[in-house]
């Protein structure tokens, strides 16, 4: 694998370690040159990985892009190995630019070198890669808004409305994996990831901000959106060390404390209350809001009443047998501290505590 200290590379070879792919072959700036023939002559698949995309002089384009493409097939040819080779190109290869003009130029050497050996070849154009262990302030966009705002650094938006198109960096190594595997996902002449996002500059900068914000919320984003799942997961790498953690407001009195933990835009909230010995909390019930109990340290008993009913159930939980109890609506309901000690529990509601609307009407069970 060249480049295997970069971004995709380091992701790739963890996942390859993952699966057990133990014999790789680390080939980046920093490894002896004279190993390149050993490894070419060892290796049953090429990852190539390695190019320049920010040099210092236009020069360095050609340099890493098209000169070390063509030190490494001739390696490979000079030891008779017509082992799979993969080409980590980019879209722009289509663009009359510096960039552009060079990837391209390492493609046609790609090209040429299969019609003369026999040998197979994959060249992925790829979009914007983005994902964990990304070079912010580089050459990535997402990494770079990541890691400023995390960092409450300025960021700087030229056009708004440009459309970028995105891959994520487990969309690439699952591909990349697969074609290792020969199951590439050919399209014509060039290999393509899967699933491709896009997104403008000013709604990527605008989500990004929300997951900032999210944290004194106390909310997470909707995960069921494939590409802000995927956002959210980079944008938490981009953390500072000493801020992965963040405060909770606990809302304390003599009976013990409730504190809200995550809310959802789309599954409710969860909270964490803390009964002291001896003590009921909630004789209340509710039109539409319905909740889950879950006991996780001390030993109580949640009472249930319906509001047309004389008949109280009674369900006894305790932190060493963890079961959920469903708070239907229509239900008065309570929770005591049957045991010595704090009783902790965890409850979901259906959705956020309104105190406009707060569906919550006091009644004894």
């Amino acid at each position: 694998m060249t480049g295997s200290k970069g971004f995709i590379g380091r992701n790739l070879i963890a996942e390859l370690k993952n699966q057990d792919f133990t014999d790789i072959f680390e080939y980046s700036r920093e490894t002896d040159p004279s190993l390149l023939d050993k490894y070419c002559k060892e290796a049953d698949f090429v990852f190539h990985l390695a190019g320049v995309n920010r040099p210092n002089d236009e020069s360095e384009f050609m340099e890493g892009n098209y000169d070390f493409t063509s030190t490494l097939l001739d390696s490979l040819k000079k030891n008779q190995n017509n082992c799979p080779v993969m080409l980590s190109s980019s879209i722009q290869a289509e663009l009359d630019n510096p960039y552009g003009i060079s990837k391209k130029a390492g493609e046609d050497l790609l090209i040429d070198y299969s019609k003369k050996t026999g040998a197979k070849v994959l060249i992925y154009r790829l979009f914007n890669v983005f994902g964990k262990w990304c070079r912010p302030n580089y050459n990535s966009a997402v990494a770079t808004f990541c890691h400023n705002i995390a960092n409450q650094l300025p960021i700087s938006v030229n056009d708004p409305s440009v459309e970028m198109k995105l891959v994520y960096i487990d969309d690439v190594v699952e591909e990349l994996i697969s074609s290792l595997k020969g199951n590439e996902n050919l399209v014509g002449d060039f290999c393509e990831i899967r699933e491709v996002h896009k997104i403008t500059l000013e709604e990527l900068v605008t989500l990004i901000s929300s997951f900032k914000m999210s944290r004194e919320e106390r909310s997470i984003p909707n995960m069921t959106n494939k590409f802000t799942k995927k956002l959210y997961s980079t944008y938490l790498s981009y953390l500072p060390k000493d801020q992965f953690n963040y405060d909770l407001k606990m809302n304390i009195d003599q009976r013990g404390s409730f504190t809200e933990f995550i809310k959802t835009p789309d599954r409710g909230q969860v909270s964490v209350n803390i009964s002291k010995p001896g003590i009921t909390k909630g004789n209340h019930w509710h039109h539409t809001k319905n909740e889950k109990f879950l006991v996780v340290s001390g030993k109580g008993v949640i009472r249930l009443r319906n509001i047309h009913s004389d008949e109280i159930i009674e369900y006894f939980v305790c932190g060493d047998k963890l079961e959920v109890v469903d708070i239907p609506i229509g239900y008065t309901h309570n929770i005591e501290n049957l045991g010595n000690i704090d009783m902790v529990t965890i409850m979901w509601a259906n959705e956020f505590f309104d105190p406009k609307k707060p569906d919550t009407y006091y009644l004894e069970v």
